[in-house]
């Protein structure tokens, strides 16, 4: 299930590279098919939550919506401008904003987490260097890439917060429907068009909300049932080097030598992040809160104590 799971996500970087469609419309599209997918669960299993959702849940939910929307469109762009290996790589940094946005937050950040965090910074320097040297577009590419990373932290954490007390369901519809808005309003003031898509563009974006959006992070939420969610965790890292594969084989994207120190030391640098998060390991809660991120690991720092009752694990699917 594991092996599965990767692949659903790893696919996710190729699959938009490989789609001849708007960055925001591709965006755009997998964020209203999701929302419109789970919004039977959301209003005949959840009505009532949805009635006496409060002020401050509404609006973290959107903020949430808001840093997703953001996250997607600088992450889709960026498969445009560098390669599969080096965007999912970047995307990939999500685990060391989240430790900064804790810092922020006033939380504790253990020590093994900062080495971690400094040996990924060593590996985004010597990867953006490379692709520097091939291309300014490549590199801005690498740059859109880290910003979307640092939107998902952010949206990681107001997700953090909505799930203690809110519904997966629910609050994925509000979440989807939000960055579908945020997406919808970036296209009109770029003037990027969201319709008029061929038949083949169609088919890809149904593929990829059907794999990375519904199947990946579900099938992880599933083993986390009998499987270690520092486990779970780690092999979420394994889509840098999935979606590298799937795009040296599917689009001819082969990753050029130098790329690969830096890569390693990126993903080194993360699994130490991962596994000296807050308690050792993240919980199912801070999972849970993965669906739409590309290279969305769970976050080590995220709020615990989420009460998931009547809520099995199996049964969602609203993932990445």
């Amino acid at each position: 299930m594991l092996a599965i799971a990767v692949a659903g996500v790893g696919i996710s970087g190729p699959l938009i590279a490989a789609t001849a469609a708007p960055a925001l419309a591709i965006a755009f599209w997998r964020n209203v098919i999701g929302a419109a997918a789970l919004s039977p669960a959301a209003l005949w299993r959840h009505r009532g939550e949805l009635r006496r959702l409060g002020r401050a849940q509404r609006l973290t939910a959107l903020a949430a919506g808001v840093a997703l929307g953001l996250h997607f469109a600088t992450w889709t762009p960026s498969l445009t401008m560098t390669s599969v290996a080096s965007a999912t790589a970047f995307v990939s940094s999500q685990p060391i904003f989240a430790a900064l946005i804790a810092l922020l937050r006033g939380q504790h950040v253990p020590r093994r987490a900062w080495l971690g965090i400094v040996i990924a910074v060593v590996g985004v320097v010597a990867l953006s260097g490379v692709d520097l040297r091939l291309s300014v577009r490549a590199f801005s590419g690498d740059l859109l890439a880290l910003l979307a990373g640092a939107l998902a932290a952010i949206y990681m954490t107001f997700g953090s917060k909505v799930r203690q007390t809110v519904s997966l369901a629910p609050y994925a519809v509000l979440c989807y429907g939000t960055a579908a808005l945020v997406l919808a309003g970036l296209a009109l003031l770029t003037g990027e068009r969201l319709g008029g898509l061929s038949g083949n563009s169609w088919v890809k974006i149904l593929v990829l909300t059907a794999s990375a959006q519904l199947l990946g992070h579900t099938l992880f939420n599933q083993v986390l049932k009998t499987t270690s969610a520092t486990v779970v965790s780690l092999c979420l890292l394994l889509e840098v080097p999935a979606a590298a594969a799937i795009a040296a084989l599917w689009l001819g994207q082969v990753p050029s030598w130098a790329m690969v120190p830096g890569a390693v030391l990126i993903l080194a640098g993360l699994a130490v992040v991962v596994g000296g998060g807050a308690g050792g390991a993240p919980d199912a809660a801070s999972l849970e809160n993965v669906h739409g991120v590309e290279a969305g690991l769970a976050e080590p720092f995220a709020v615990r104590g989420a009460d998931h009752a009547g809520e099995p694990a199996t049964a969602e699917v609203t993932r990445q």
